[in-house]
């Protein structure tokens, strides 16, 4: 028998988890951590719904918290099996993951000196030394390699162009009486002709096809995103102002400083100084550089130019949190990129309580900002906004950006999917909001495919 039960990213754009039970045998998709509304986040503290001593391998398609942040849990739970990813992402969260547990463990001390929390003591969903110790786990697989995980069970990661390291997972499950089950999950799709990293690899025929629905119902603007940069940039000028970007350390931030730096190549915009205060965006550009395997042609000849492509004139890596804080009283013209691109947590939210009051400052959203959220709770003009325990005004200029998303919209889903001359079986949809997905199910409808949206929890056998 073979089949899947959704546990995560099911109704939902976050939380990406999906078991997958073939010949007695449990793969899980993705541990991701859910992220947004209290009652997404919540469910990090559920009891797995299968013990995590059952599950024979897990395959993550990248790096995100949200595809990977629960492994520390499931480790702290028990879960001593093999982790198989990319090399670029096991890289990755040998950064990312401490980082999540340092993060989960201030929450916790936060929490017991406010007496805000429900439980007394207030304790982490896991610590720093969980997520440090379930490293040991990670297996990197090289693309298009064909690798047998678990009895009957083959994996093949080809390139989803999302982020370094990002993978589609392909599995080839053989069937008790001959043939084999292909069964398909996109992960998070990338866009076309984007910078440093390569397009996403068509994608296989399959009998079984998950595909991510995050901008299903919507198209990115055509406005090339450098020239609406580049115009935040001299207005940045002009007004002598503050440009805080909050922007995700991983992925979007070396979008940014590749533009910017073309942006100077050019001439379009002068050499302000520029700020990267996120120590993770910090350590993870040097991964950008050094997994030429993951690079596209552009990037190959910027690197073989001596272009740094990566290394703006005039920006300065932000580490410790004494230099961030002198970035308070930084008068413009400046930039400043920082985490987390949600304006959820991190260094960001200090920038912003100082930044927000000030009419000369421009907070500039790049990336998908989910509901609950306090991204969201700007980009929908809320005239204040609370952080830590403080309404904040808002007489910032707040502006947006659409076209550096990471993800693909509805026409490059389609585009991704050119390649499938047969329909799948089934084509589940996951990793949206409701509306979005269904958006993708009306169009998957409509080339014929049977489409459908699971609820979270949901289980359909397959075979």
């Amino acid at each position: 028998m073979t089949a899947i039960q959704f546990l995560g990213a099911a109704g939902t754009v976050t939380g990406s988890r999906h078991l997958v039970e073939h010949r007695g045998k449990r793969v899980l998709l993705d541990c991701g951590l859910f992220q947004g509304i209290k009652e997404l986040r919540l469910r990090n503290w559920e009891p797995f719904p299968v013990d995590v001593q059952s599950i024979d391998a897990i395959v993550l398609s990248h790096a995100h918290i949200d595809h990977s942040g629960f492994l520390p849990r499931v480790y702290k739970d028990g879960y001593r099996g093999t982790v198989w990813c990319t090399s670029a992402t096991r890289d990755l969260l040998a950064i990312m993951l401490p980082d999540s547990g340092r993060l989960h463990e201030e929450e916790a001390s936060y929490a017991n000196k406010k007496g805000s929390s429900r439980h007394k003591p207030a304790l982490p969903l896991y610590t720093e030394e969980d997520a440090r110790a379930c490293l040991s786990l990670l297996r990197p697989v090289a693309y298009d390699t064909p690798t047998q995980i678990v009895p009957d069970v083959t994996l093949r990661m080809v390139r989803a162009g999302h982020i370094l390291g990002s993978a589609s997972v392909n599995l080839d499950l053989v069937r008790a009486g001959g043939g084999v089950h292909r069964f398909t999950f996109s992960g998070d799709l990338g866009r076309y002709d984007m910078p440093i990293i390569t397009d996403p690899a068509p994608a296989p025929e399959a009998h079984t096809l998950l595909v991510e629905s995050t901008y299903a119902n919507k198209s990115h603007q055509e406005t090339d995103p450098k020239v609406a940069l580049r115009d935040e940039v001299l207005r940045t000028v002009r007004e002598k102002g503050v440009l805080l970007i909050p922007a995700f350390a991983i992925g979007r931030t070396q979008d940014l400083l590749y533009h910017l730096r073309q942006l100077q190549l050019r001439k379009e915009i002068p050499a302000l100084p520029m700020f990267v205060d996120s120590p993770m965006a910090s350590d993870a550009t040097p991964l950008y550089l050094r997994h030429r395997e993951e690079h596209d042609e552009h990037m190959q000849a910027h690197l073989e130019n001596g272009d740094r492509p990566l290394n703006p004139e005039h920006v300065s890596f932000v580490q410790s949190r004494q230099d961030s804080k002198t970035l308070n009283e930084k008068k413009g013209p400046a930039i400043i990129i920082s985490a987390s691109g949600m304006a959820t947590g991190g260094r960001v939210i200090h920038h912003l309580m100082r930044r927000l009051p000030d009419p000369s400052t421009t907070v500039l959203f790049v990336g998908y900002q989910a509901e609950g959220t306090r991204g969201r709770r700007l980009l929908n003009g809320e005239p204040s906004v609370r952080m830590f325990g403080e309404d904040v005004q808002v007489r910032a200029r707040i502006a947006r950006i659409e076209g550096f998303s990471a993800h693909a919209d509805a026409a490059e889903v389609d585009r991704w999917l050119g390649s499938v001359h047969t329909p799948p079986t089934r084509t589940f949809c996951v990793h949206g909001e409701p509306a979005a997905l269904a958006a993708a199910r009306e169009r998957l409808s409509a080339r014929g495919w049977n489409a459908l949206v699971p609820a979270h929890g949901e289980r359909v056998v397959l075979d």
